[in-house]
């Protein structure tokens, strides 16, 4: 994780950047952070971050099926040729597990694809005929405590 030392600014293409910290820098995530914009990484305003494959989100999901989402957003996309206009629903509350069934059933479900790319274009072709419901602004996390460690000092 050693800076690069150059007369010219870093990433000077704005290119979103994508980083993969071990599991020693994942824990320091402000240094890493700070190693990234040494990189670049903040030219571009969004930056992709692959945690290790040992990190766990959580153990397991058992206990969050009670969890309520209590504003879930539904996006409303309509127009044509390039077009188009976006608006949010707000959904009465509803529960994780509700949402998982939502979001499992045959309306949400990920649709069959060959790679991202042919999903990418489902999913545009489809925006308009299927709006997405997403669970926005919730307080809390569905994180392990153990997990909310590492969150909780950015």
């Amino acid at each position: 994780m050693a800076a690069v030392i150059s007369d010219s600014p870093p990433n000077p293409s704005c290119k979103i950047m994508t980083f993969r910290p071990s599991m020693e820098e994942f824990r320091e995530f402000n240094k890493y952070l700070a190693y990234m914009e040494s990189q670049g990484a903040h030219r571009a305003g969004v930056a992709k971050v692959i945690p290790p494959k040992e990190w766990k989100p959580r153990r397991h999901y058992n206990d969050i099926e009670d969890l309520v989402i209590p504003a879930p957003i539904q996006q409303m996309v309509t127009g044509q040729s390039g077009l188009f206009t976006q608006y949010n629903i707000q959904k009465k509350p509803m529960t994780v597990k509700e949402f998982r069934q939502l979001a499992n059933s045959d309306k949400y479900c990920t649709p069959r694809y060959i790679d991202y790319e042919d999903l990418e274009r489902k999913y545009w072709k489809n925006l308009t005929f299927v709006a997405p419901i997403y669970g926005a602004d919730i307080n809390g996390s569905i994180y392990d405590e153990v997990c909310m460690s590492y969150l909780k000092r950015y």
